[in-house]
């Protein structure tokens, strides 16, 4: 459907904008360092049924954390609420670091939850999806763009890489092979393939 804003992707429940399809986007980690997790003004987007796992499987990755990552969890609990209400990652207090971020020798950020081995955030693995959902039920996909992320743009328009192709097993994950499967077919009808 098209109602002048570009084309929405309509799956199940799930609209997608048509930037998540027809974009390039490529993570390019040697030019950011995983400056988007260290950077911003509210933490990782979170769902409810997430925080049971973030606090259960929290003496398996606390270790890999930054001492100030531990004593804001220790402070203001496993999430916060931003400015509009919603549940987000906690951050560092007086910075736009998340309390979960771990920094290799070089000064490079790397979730320290997802370096032990657990699952991190829906959100951080979709990113730069972002993912709305409506009160009446059913979500909305859209592609987050942010200057930092400007070499990932770069990159994936240089290799031939579209933001949905490079997120194919997040959102496989957390939509299913037969959601990825007719969002491939729907972003080729609209690239022309």
């Amino acid at each position: 459907m098209n109602g002048g804003f570009g084309t929405i992707i309509n799956i199940g429940d799930v609209l997608v904008s048509e930037d998540v399809v027809l974009e390039y986007f490529c993570c390019d980690y040697k030019a950011c360092r995983g400056i988007c997790c260290i950077e911003g003004d509210a933490g990782a987007p979170l769902e409810e049924d997430e925080l049971p796992r973030i606090e259960r499987d929290y003496d398996r990755y606390c270790a890999g954390m930054t001492e100030a990552g531990r004593e804001a969890v220790a402070l203001n609990g496993f999430f916060e609420l931003d400015r509009d209400g919603d549940i987000v990652t906690t951050l560092v207090p007086g910075s736009g670091a998340c309390a979960y971020a771990h920094f290799s020798g070089d000064g490079s950020c790397l979730c320290a939850i997802e370096r032990a081995g657990c699952t991190k955030p829906r959100s951080c693995s979709l990113y730069p999806i972002r993912v709305t959902k409506f009160r009446g039920g059913g979500e909305a996909l859209n592609l987050h763009s942010w200057e930092i992320c400007r070499h990932a743009r770069e990159k994936g328009r240089r290799e031939g890489i579209r933001a949905y192709r490079f997120l194919e097993k997040p959102i496989t994950d957390a939509y299913g092979a037969e959601f990825y499967k007719a969002l491939d077919a729907a972003a080729r009808h609209l690239a022309g393939e």
